[in-house]
């Protein structure tokens, strides 16, 4: 007999649980779109999002996924034969090089794998070798959600500082917004990216593109830009409100949105940032206990590498797709897929799996997540140390 009655649970590292507030919000007939509590919002909206991402710079908002903010971040202020110096951590790193490669844009490739963040004395080393600075932008993922690893966004603006280089810093925020602390202006990031659909709380759909002077001044430089991906349409020349979306707006999206940044305002984000650090420790502490004795690692070993929003954990192949599809017929719980973590030896990545502990979430859920896991080791006879809910348990009792 099946235990995963009653109602499923998304631990995935998004699209995150989304708040009955949120969904209650969207919830509404089509609005005017020319007139009226729709079209006032836009500067509510704007200066919510720029306070989450920390930033007297502006914002532009799209209707798309993190792919779209990726090439919306690189045709601003970039051009076919550009070339640009990315430090890959895992497989959106790839990713967006990927998109900047479509575009005609030259990508100098810097891997670190899958289990490091940037090493900064060889991201130094590549930037001083580059005397005529013909790299133009170095762009950086915070968290990398397929290795769950966090990248210091301040000590790679501090690296550019000191080679004197004048490349903007570009930072893939889209699995850590509003849940990893990140601070865009005092950590000297020129552009960052987000999405709605992980520390934001909203469906997929919206994606954000934030941007300082420097950016701005970048933009400039840059002859043609298509309409729709042109950040200038979407905020300093814009005085109708569908020229913000270069269309329709996304009309129950933003009344989402609203509400999932009046949310974030009341508890505060500081408060959001320690919630999410304390949450993650639980996790980490319980699977240091299913790794005594047992096939369970974490993939990132120091715990200051680690994202506070994804845990990206490995069991023997092909152990982990055995867990996460006994978990969703028996529990009512989905984890997320070993994404890029394909080795030779695991070509299905049928070993990783990953847990999503962002946006929506507190202690309450974060324990049911990790006592599904348990049992779902116990039924599928997997070796594993003992204590694990326990031991995250005491760590969310633990003051902070």
């Amino acid at each position: 007999m099946s235990g995963a009655g009653g109602h499923p649970y998304l631990a995935i590292p998004g699209p995150s649980v989304m708040p009955e507030r949120v969904l209650r919000a969207m919830h509404r007939p089509s609005p005017n779109i020319y007139a009226g509590e729709l079209t006032e919002m836009i500067s509510e909206l704007t200066a919510g999002l720029c306070k989450v991402a920390r930033t007297e710079g502006r914002v532009a908002i799209y209707i798309g996924n993190g792919h779209a903010a990726w090439e919306a971040s690189l045709v601003n202020v970039l051009q076919p034969g550009d070339l640009v110096l990315i430090p890959a951590t895992g497989f959106f790193g790839h990713g967006w090089g990927g998109i900047a490669e479509a575009l005609g844009i030259e990508v100098q490739l810097l891997d670190f794998g899958r289990n490091s963040p940037v090493d900064m004395n060889q991201l130094e080393e590549v930037l001083r070798a580059d005397t005529a600075h013909q790299i133009k932008a170095v762009l950086a993922t915070h968290v990398d959600t397929s290795s769950s690893i966090r990248n210091d966004i301040s000590a790679i603006r501090n690296v550019l500082d000191v080679a004197e280089h004048p490349a903007l810093l570009m930072a893939d925020c889209i699995a850590s917004m509003a849940c990893d602390r990140f601070e865009m202006d005092a950590w000297g990031a020129d552009i960052a990216l987000a999405a709605s659909q992980k520390g934001l709380m909203v469906p997929p759909g919206l994606c954000f593109l934030f941007f300082n002077e420097k950016a701005q001044h970048a933009r400039k430089k840059i002859d043609r830009v298509s309409r729709y991906w042109d950040w200038r349409l979407r905020s300093d020349l814009a005085e109708e409100f569908y020229q913000y979306f270069c269309g329709t707006a996304p009309t129950h999206h933003l009344f989402g949105l609203r509400e999932a940044l009046n949310m974030i305002a009341e508890e505060g984000i500081e408060n959001i940032w320690a919630r999410h650090e304390k949450l993650a420790r639980a996790v980490w502490a319980a699977c240091d206990f299913w790794s005594e004795n047992g096939q369970l690692r974490l993939n990132v070993k120091d715990p200051e590498n680690r994202s506070r929003a994804v845990t990206s954990l490995h069991l023997d192949k092909p152990n982990g797709t055995r867990l996460r599809h006994w978990l969703e017929k028996e529990m009512g719980v989905t984890l997320g897929i070993g994404l890029g973590m394909a080795t030779d030896d695991d070509p299905h990545s049928s070993g990783a799996f990953r847990i999503g502990h962002m946006g929506h979430q507190n202690g309450h859920a974060v324990l049911g997540v990790l006592g599904a896991v348990e049992a779902g080791l116990h039924a599928l006879n997997i070796a594993h140390g003992s204590g694990a809910v326990d031991a995250a348990a005491r760590e969310l009792a633990r003051k902070s």
